[in-house]
């Protein structure tokens, strides 16, 4: 989710060169706004979970499928075919709009437009990792979520600054498809545990598979010696990595379409090297 809101930042500010450069600034500003809503988000959310008292088991069931429902859209490629394409082109639009905008009242339309557009476009990537952090949080506790927090900022604060103060291109394909592959091992493992804890709780059935497994493939794994949890975890992954394949044909096949129709519209080399010497000839 930080590399996103980097990402999309970037390419908000990607024009602004020269006598527009001054326009990051607001844009900046309004991503770290983003980052204190997230956080302010983070501590309403812990309030009503503290509201509703120690859940035990079903408060971890029930936050396990709020975390996975998070998971399976941020890890769903072919969302995010769709997701890159209009979400960030609706940020380019609402950029080119703001850039026409003198003034506002007594403040600058402009530099609030451009604070508003970098708010939101963090915030909602930190909205996402709020709804998923509250299942680490009753799972985990507070102190490992907010260890992890920490260090996902900071590898995100050096990934940003890189990008705005030094300006360097990183390989962020890569980095994505690096921790996506990270984050499905997340889904599997958080799958695997959500399963056990409603077989806990009596809302699913459990078949044994026939098969011993220590505590410890639990622990780390989420897997379990049962066909529920463990055909939930394999549909999971189906779900995200046959999405990217999905994805890939689709984008290969308009690719095929647009080659076809460019040679269609080429002259035939043939005809064409009669048309020359008819020229010539002429």
């Amino acid at each position: 989710e930080g590399l996103e809101a980097v990402l999309i930042l970037a390419a908000i500010t990607a024009s602004f060169t020269g006598a527009r450069r001054p326009w990051r600034r607001p844009v900046l500003i309004g991503g770290l706004l983003g980052l204190l809503a997230t956080a302010v988000t983070y501590v309403l959310a812990q309030t009503i979970i503290d509201a509703l008292g120690d859940g035990g088991l079903r408060l971890q069931a029930i936050t396990g499928i709020l975390a996975i429902a998070v998971l399976l859209v941020v890890t769903n490629w072919f969302f995010h075919k769709v997701y890159w394409s209009e979400w960030i082109g609706r940020f380019n639009r609402r950029r080119k709009v703001l850039e026409k905008v003198d003034r506002f009242g007594f403040i600058s339309g402009q530099m609030l437009g451009f604070v508003l557009l970098g708010l939101t476009s963090v915030y909602r990537e930190g909205f996402e990792t709020v709804l998923f952090l509250q299942n680490l949080q009753v799972s985990a506790g507070t102190g490992a979520t907010i260890l992890g927090v920490g260090f996902g900022l900071a590898a995100t604060a050096i990934v940003g600054v890189t990008t705005f103060a030094l300006e360097r291109k990183l390989p962020y394909k890569k980095m994505l498809i690096a921790t996506g592959v990270l984050i499905g091992l997340v889904l599997a493992v958080m799958t695997g545990v959500t399963v056990q804890n409603l077989q806990g709780l009596g809302w699913l059935p459990t078949t044994p598979i026939g098969i011993e497994l220590s505590l410890t493939w639990g622990r780390w794994l989420g897997l379990y010696p049962n066909w529920e949890g463990v055909g939930a975890q394999v549909a999971a992954l189906l779900v995200v990595y046959g999405s990217y394949a999905v994805a890939r044909a689709i984008q290969a096949h308009r690719r095929r379409r647009a080659t076809r129709r460019i040679d269609a519209r080429e002259p035939v080399p043939a005809l064409a090297e009669e048309a020359a010497e008819v020229q010539i000839g002429r």
